[in-house]
């Protein structure tokens, strides 16, 4: 008898993981959105300027705060991967300085903790662990100088 109700709630627990993901769907791949509801917000995508400085980057972004912006403390980002790797991106918190934002990359820094979640083979879903506070953040894509801004407010 208690092999029944195992195996069933196996089996249920198997559906519930399979279930597809039915929202709005990215329209462009490699650019991370942010969901509103039933809409989505593309980030701000630029290519930063680098500075290294010993074991330290500084990246650059121009203007002061970023065109996508968002009130949710936790957002949800909806990724379309063509060549990007969602589980390379990292998220980072935003200094704006003199007309720019800036952040700097350390060895002994660690990212702002995300979690990637595969929602078919090539939409991801991506969210903070925990909530943001107010300010402007990037998503970097590992191994280049693409950056993908949003701000918090």
């Amino acid at each position: 008898m208690s092999l029944r109700v195992f195996l069933s709630i196996m089996v249920a627990a198997c559906a519930a993981t399979a279930q597809k993901y039915d929202g709005p769907k990215p329209p462009k791949p490699d650019l991370p959105y942010i969901k509103h509801a039933d809409k989505l917000l593309a980030t701000e995508a630029v290519e930063a300027k680098t500075q290294k400085k010993k074991d330290d980057t500084l990246y650059t972004v121009d203007g002061a705060n970023s065109s996508a912006k968002t009130p949710l403390a936790a957002p949800v980002l909806l990724f379309e991967s063509a060549k990007i790797n969602p589980a390379n991106l990292q998220l980072f918190r935003m200094e704006s300085k003199d007309g720019h934002r800036e952040f700097v990359v350390r060895a002994s820094d660690e990212p702002i903790r995300i979690e990637v979640t595969k929602l078919s083979d090539t939409l991801s879903k991506i969210e903070p662990y925990n909530g943001l506070d107010p300010g402007e953040y990037a998503l970097l894509a590992g191994g280049s100088n693409q950056v993908f801004c949003f701000a918090v407010f």
